[in-house]
């Protein structure tokens, strides 16, 4: 009974193993596609997230301008307790520091005390100057702007190195699998020329020469693994992935866009990096408007009221004992006072110090454009280079075939007569690089294809033309 029990619990432990096996089998093989690749990218990129919040802080900033434009509103209230000594003389309320107690002159100090009581509401609007506000408004909509324009094109470009990069890892993997390949081969002459020089058919160094052949390939497979797992971190960093064995789309790469067939060039409005560039000057242009603003003064309305209370009496300077220390009595409010007014305030020092501020605004926004202009010429002479890279990928991808046939007849001829003794050991290992040679370009002439189209998509701006294709 035991027994029975044991093997239906070993049972289940090795079902569970299986089920857990078949599922980590299957998640390790799961194909990642380009599309998918780009897509993660975009919501795990740290400087995408961070621009994003950049983005929303410029909402905040816009809204925040917007309430500038709110009067002021104020409330105050203070109880305190002292003396009204009065005092003829002039004062100066240097830096807020003094007393403001109110009181007659009397003929000598005394140090009756009371309570007393101020409560004050008070609004102040500056209601019109001369747009300033607005202006303000605008220069945070516009510096909202610059940050929407860097978030785009920031994702414009990491769409871009995203797909360099699943461009670079699947020409990796598939050199690595060529130099497989290769030393599949390299084994199969060693085998060859091994046992034809035991045998006596052959001179001993041909299998030196076999030996070396091998340990040279296998030297070029560390290397294209190499390159297989600088490839593969690249891609994890950009897309945050957090695995380094990739099984990436094969289906595409030995096709041709079709794309190709369209005639795509440079738009200024529409390139992301361009767009940003220009919101930059949009910026300064505006800060230029609004420090212009300052030349002007600004009108004010204002309102007060205010109602005080006191534990001295009326008659207290004719009678020093007429004050009372009950609290209540001194922050019971007895007398209160309103007023009402417009205000025009205009710091005519404000021209000198603005203009050499105008003039600093208006240089940077020259320096911005010439940096526009810099990347406007450096994307023109993109899209020249990216059609010589298609017209000339596309010319090698209609060549390779041929050199990959000719290379596999001459490898199989040489194999075919070493093995017969009709040739030397040197022909088969000549064949047998030129065959990896160009089985090398064939796998990268197929990749320098979409290679070239995607530093088309770049240089004119059109992510379309390159995402579309998948």
């Amino acid at each position: 009974m035991n027994s029975k029990r044991r093997s239906t619990s070993l049972s289940a432990r090795l079902s569970l193993s299986l089920l857990a096996f078949m599922i980590l089998s299957m998640a390790q093989a799961q194909t990642l596609s380009l599309r998918e690749a780009v897509d993660t990218a975009m919501v795990r990129y740290g400087i995408i997230l961070a621009k994003g919040n950049y983005v929303k802080a410029g909402e905040e900033r816009v809204t925040q301008s917007k309430r500038e434009y709110l009067p002021n509103l104020n409330f105050s209230a203070q109880q305190v307790y002292g003396t009204v000594n009065g005092q003829n003389g002039p004062l100066y309320g240097f830096g807020g520091l003094g007393v403001a107690s109110s009181g007659l002159p009397l003929a000598e100090q005394n140090w009756n005390a009371a309570f007393g009581a101020l409560y004050l509401a008070n609004i102040n609007w500056e209601f019109f100057s001369f747009g300033r506000a607005k202006e303000r408004i605008n220069v945070a909509k516009t510096s909202l702007h610059v940050n929407e324009t860097d978030l785009a094109q920031e994702k414009f470009q990491h769409q871009i190195r995203v797909a360099g990069a699943y461009l670079n890892l699947l020409v990796a993997q598939r050199l690595k699998r060529i130099q497989e390949k290769n030393l599949e081969r390299a084994m199969i002459v060693k085998r060859t020329a091994t046992a034809r020089a035991a045998n006596g058919l052959l001179a001993g160094v041909d299998s030196s020469l076999a030996n070396a052949e091998v340990s040279a390939a296998r030297i070029a497979l560390t290397n294209a693994d190499n390159l297989v797992r600088d490839q593969a971190i690249q891609l994890t960093v950009l897309t945050g992935f957090p695995t380094e064995d990739y099984q990436l789309d094969t289906t595409f790469i030995n096709k041709v866009p079709l794309a190709f067939a369209d005639s795509v060039g440079l738009k200024e409005e529409l390139h992301p990096v361009l767009q940003y560039y220009q919101s930059r000057i949009d910026l300064s242009n505006r800060q230029v408007i609004l420090n212009r603003k300052q030349y002007y003064p600004s009108f004010s309305f204002f309102s007060v009221y205010q109602t005080r209370a006191s534990g001295f009496s009326s008659n207290y300077a004719v009678d020093q004992t007429a004050f009372s220390h009950n609290y209540i009595d001194g922050i019971k409010p007895s007398r209160s006072n309103y007023l009402l007014g417009i205000g025009l305030q205009w710091n005519m020092t404000t021209l000198l110090r603005t203009r050499p501020a105008i003039r600093a605004q208006e240089f940077t926004s020259k320096g911005l454009q010439e940096e526009y202009n810099q990347v406007k010429q450096q994307l023109d002479a993109q899209v020249s280079l990216a059609d010589v890279r298609i017209k000339n990928a596309l010319s090698n991808y209609k060549e390779v075939p041929n050199q990959l046939k000719s290379a596999s007849d001459a490898y199989l001829q040489k194999t075919t007569l070493y093995n017969n003794g009709l040739t030397n050991i040197v022909d088969v290992t000549q064949a047998l690089y030129a065959l990896n040679r160009a089985e090398t370009d064939r796998d990268v002439s197929y990749s320098n294809v979409w290679q070239a189209l995607l530093l088309k998509a770049a240089a004119t701006g059109n992510w379309d033309i390159f995402i579309n294709e998948f």
